[in-house]
C-alpha cells in the first residue's frame, strides 16, 4: 500500500508523518481531498572552525603555622604567578581570581599541624599558540596546580547561526521527499522547535615541569544545531 511505504520511508529518515483525514476502511466516508496534513522532520546542521581562545587555571597553596601566615604566603607566591602571566602575554583584564581558601591541616592521628591556604585564577589567553608558553610561565613562577585549557571562539554565534541555516535546509530537503513520497505539495512552517549542543573543552593534564615548551594544540570545534520542523502537506 502507498500509505505503507510512506511509512516505511519515514522511519528510515527519522521523522513522522501525520495524516488527517485518513481513517479505517470501514468508516471511511466518500474521499473528499485530505485537509490538515502535516509532516515533522528533525534537520541536523553543523559548522566547524578552529577555537582562538583558550582558558587555563593556576593554583597556589602554602602551609604555615597560622592562618594568617599561610594567607600571607599563599598571597605571594599568587603575585609572583600573576607577574608571570602578565609577562607571558596575558591581559589583567583576562586575569580573575576564583577562590580564595584558608582551612586548618591536621596530621595523619588528627592533631592540629598549622594551616593550608590556597588561591586559583584563571586566564584567558587570546592567542591560542601562546598557551604552551603561559602554561610554563605559570608553573616555573610557582603554581602547583593546573586545569584546562578550555577552547572557544570568540565568533561562536555567526557559527550558531550557519548551523541553524544549515539545519533547517536539512530538514527541508527531508520534509521534500516525504511529501513527494506521499504525492502531495509541501507547504508552509507551522512549527519550529531548536536545540543545540555544546562544544566538549579539551583538557589539558599537565603532569610535571619540563625545560621543553608544553605542546597544546587547539584541534577544531563543532558548533551543532538541532531543529524540529512541522510543514503543511498539501
Amino acid at each position: 500500500m502507498k500509505i505503507a511505504s510512506i511509512a516505511v520511508l519515514a522511519a528510515a529518515l527519522g521523522v513522522g508523518v501525520a495524516f488527517a483525514g485518513v481513517g479505517r476502511p470501514g468508516t471511511a466516508h466518500g474521499s473528499p481531498t485530505p485537509s490538515g496534513r502535516t509532516v515533522t522532520v528533525e534537520g541536523v546542521g553543523t559548522a566547524r572552525t578552529t577555537p582562538d581562545t583558550a582558558e587555563v587555571s593556576f593554583g597556589v597553596e602554602t602551609r604555615a603555622p597560622t592562618a594568617s601566615a599561610a594567607l600571607a604566603a599563599n598571597a605571594e607566591k599568587m603575585r609572583r604567578v600573576l607577574v608571570a602571566l602578565r609577562q607571558s602575554g596575558v591581559a589583567k583584564a583576562d586575569l580573575q581570581t576564583e577562590d580564595v581558601s584558608v582551612y586548618p591541616h591536621q596530621t595523619d592521628s588528627g592533631a592540629p599541624d598549622g594551616f593550608d591556604a590556597s588561591t586559583s585564577v584563571s586566564a584567558t589567553v587570546r592567542r591560542v599558540a601562546a598557551t604552551g608558553k603561559v602554561v610554563d610561565a605559570a608553573v616555573s613562577a610557582g603554581a602547583d596546580e593546573t586545569s584546562g585549557p578550555s577552547f572557544s571562539r570568540s565568533s561562536r554565534e555567526a557559527l550558531t547561526q550557519q548551523a541553524l541555516r544549515d539545519a533547517f535546509e536539512n530538514a527541508r530537503a527531508k520534509a521534500q521527499t516525504l511529501a513527494q513520497a506521499a504525492g502531495g505539495v509541501l507547504g508552509g512552517v507551522q512549527r519550529i522547535e531548536e536545540t543545540s549542543a555544546a562544544p566538549e573543552p579539551m583538557p589539558l593534564a599537565y603532569a610535571a615541569v619540563d625545560q621543553a615548551r608544553t605542546p597544546v594544540e587547539p584541534g577544531t570545534q563543532t558548533v551543532q544545531q538541532t531543529v524540529t520542523v512541522t510543514f503543511s502537506l498539501e
